[in-house]
């Protein structure tokens, strides 16, 4: 999906939502568990009740994974259905981060073999760990900026030797690597004005935004923080979504869950001009 073609949908939508798909069989209603493919199953659920309110669909891969050869087929699947739906930007969430041949492969795996949109990277490696990930159209990198665990005190908070935050360091040479139709950075929630400070340093490229939500991000302050005249952030809500309800009411509950944000984005792109 190309940058105006992301921006259509902001539009069409009225959304600014990404839901992560981060799904746990022992957390899914029992009903769902009685099914041959539980996750799979209730992604499907999900989608079927969010997908005209969601730009993006965010699938970490470690939950997939994690079910071996079942998972991957799981994963496969739900990609397939999302994209059955029509006009959703697929993140594979899966924080890459190596160079040469195995880059080039990552890069194979995911937008050849299973045709996501984006992927996640960590650019711990440098440039050589990015570059094989760009130059496809449509296809997008989106590289870890500034993250809202609290490990990230630990290396990304760091002072360089001008002064300068790592991450700030990291965020501005990135964005001299891919342009903005290619290239975008994962900024948490949490911390609003970092959000601010970010936005400064790369004004016109994409954020995905986690950790609205569960993780204890606001929303508003995540949309005064980071959005731009044409949209600019996908903001993920996963557990805040998929697991807003219990039993039977789970799917009906994850309807309401993703339909709250989604009015609370409609009037903040509204205020801003972008619709």
């Amino acid at each position: 999906m190309t940058r105006s073609e992301l921006i259509a949908s902001f539009r069409r939508k009225k959304s600014l939502l990404c839901v992560g798909l981060d799904t746990e069989e022992q957390l899914v209603p029992e009903h769902f568990r009685s099914e041959s493919h539980p996750v799979r199953a209730y992604n499907e659920a999900i989608v079927e009740v969010t997908h005209d309110l969601t730009v993006a669909y965010k699938l970490n891969l470690a939950f997939y994974e994690a079910l071996g050869d079942q998972g991957w087929v799981d994963l496969e699947a739900t990609i397939g259905y999302i994209r059955s739906k029509g006009h959703c930007f697929i993140i594979a969430d899966a924080k890459r981060g190596d160079i040469g041949n195995t880059a080039r492969k990552y890069a194979e795996a995911f937008f050849d073999r299973l045709d996501v949109d984006a992927i996640t990277l960590s650019p711990y490696m440098g440039k050589d760990s990015i570059s094989p990930f760009l130059g496809r159209t449509g296809k997008w990198a989106i590289v870890l900026g500034v993250t809202s665990n609290p490990g990230a005190e630990d290396v990304q908070f760091q002072r360089t030797a001008t002064g300068e935050r790592l991450y700030a360091t990291v965020i501005d040479r990135i964005a001299s690597w891919g342009t903005k139709e290619e290239l975008m950075f994962v900024v948490g929630a949490t911390r609003p004005e970092i959000l601010a400070e970010v936005r400064a340093l790369a004004p016109d490229h994409f954020f995905l935004v986690p950790g609205v939500g569960a993780q204890g991000g606001d929303l508003n302050a995540v949309l005064e923080a980071g959005m731009t005249n044409d949209g600019g952030l996908l903001i993920n809500s996963s557990r805040g979504v998929l697991y807003a309800g219990k039993g039977e009411d789970a799917i009906p509950a994850a309807r309401r869950a993703a339909k709250e944000l989604q009015q609370t984005m409609e009037g903040a792109l509204r205020a801003r001009g972008v619709l």
